[in-house]
């Protein structure tokens, strides 16, 4: 599933694909991916030069010239591509946009769990869809302001798009790792210097995770993700990746957390006094 990574890895290949560019045409191959019927997109977008791109947890946006946007969100499987000839077009291409360069942008998604969505601004999308800062841009002080009111276990809650945008299920799971907090510590008994730890951690996994370009084989070997049963790729041909990298002989242990699978270190998490 995209998460906020890959979006940012998009939202840059976007960035230098179609700004400045004027949208020629609108091609709707699957019109299953439209959240906003094809009637009005169609007139909305063609002949408008996309004037930047933004991105707010797993939304990506392209800033049009008029002030609206182009909402795009990936669901479960969608990402991006470009081409110049219809027999070149990506495998589940479900939307292409024409441009003045001669280049089309395309939105792939095989699932068709995606959404393209027009929008009068990025506030407009954000506060209809109730989402909270991004979660690169959350300060300490939000973030404290948020745990200390609530008496619901900690890992739900950092999950809520309300709270902050853009943190996934294996997302929350690293960041209490390198944060050394257990995923059920009610999150009003965070400590002041936890919330530091949690703010932190929250900006180490995911500026490494951009970095690497969303590529998680590519993570430091201190990550938690290597645990997460797919990807040896820190240890190949081991088993070291099941054990914790800070205490090798202590295994990551899988749980489920409101519903969620969720992997931890019971040394370096412990769980919270009943």
């Amino acid at each position: 599933m995209p998460e906020l990574p890959e979006v940012e890895t998009y939202r840059r290949f976007l960035d230098e694909l179609v700004v400045g560019q004027t949208i020629t045409a609108f091609e709707v191959l699957d019109a299953h991916v439209l959240g906003t019927p094809e009637d009005t997109l169609r007139p909305a977008l063609v002949g408008r030069t996309i004037s930047g791109t933004s991105r707010l947890g797993k939304n990506c946006f392209l800033l049009l010239d008029n002030g609206q946007v182009l909402v795009l969100h990936f669901g479960m499987s969608g990402d991006v591509g470009a081409y110049r000839d219809a027999a070149d077009a990506p495998r589940f291409t479900r939307v292409a946009l024409h441009l003045d360069s001669g280049l089309r942008a395309a939105f792939v998604d095989p699932r068709k769990f995606g959404r393209i969505r027009l929008a009068e601004s990025v506030a407009a999308y954000q506060q209809a869809k109730k989402l909270g800062p991004d979660a690169l841009e959350l300060t300490v002080s939000e973030l404290t302001d948020r745990l200390t009111k609530r008496k619901t276990l900690l890992k739900p809650l950092l999950l809520d798009q309300r709270l902050t945008a853009g943190l996934g299920n294996w997302i929350v799971d690293e960041v209490l790792f390198q944060a050394k907090i257990h995923p059920e510590r009610i999150a009003n008994t965070v400590t002041a210097a936890e919330v530091k730890r949690l703010h932190a951690a929250v900006q180490l996994v995911l500026t490494t995770a951009i970095a690497a370009e969303a590529n998680y084989r590519n993570f430091p070997a201190s990550f938690l993700i290597h645990a997460r049963e797919w990807d040896e790729s820190a240890t190949p041909g081991t088993d070291s990746h099941e054990f914790c990298p800070r205490h090798p002989r202590t295994r990551i242990e899988k749980k489920y957390v409101g519903g969620r699978a969720t992997y931890f270190c019971p040394k370096c998490q412990p769980e919270p006094a009943e």
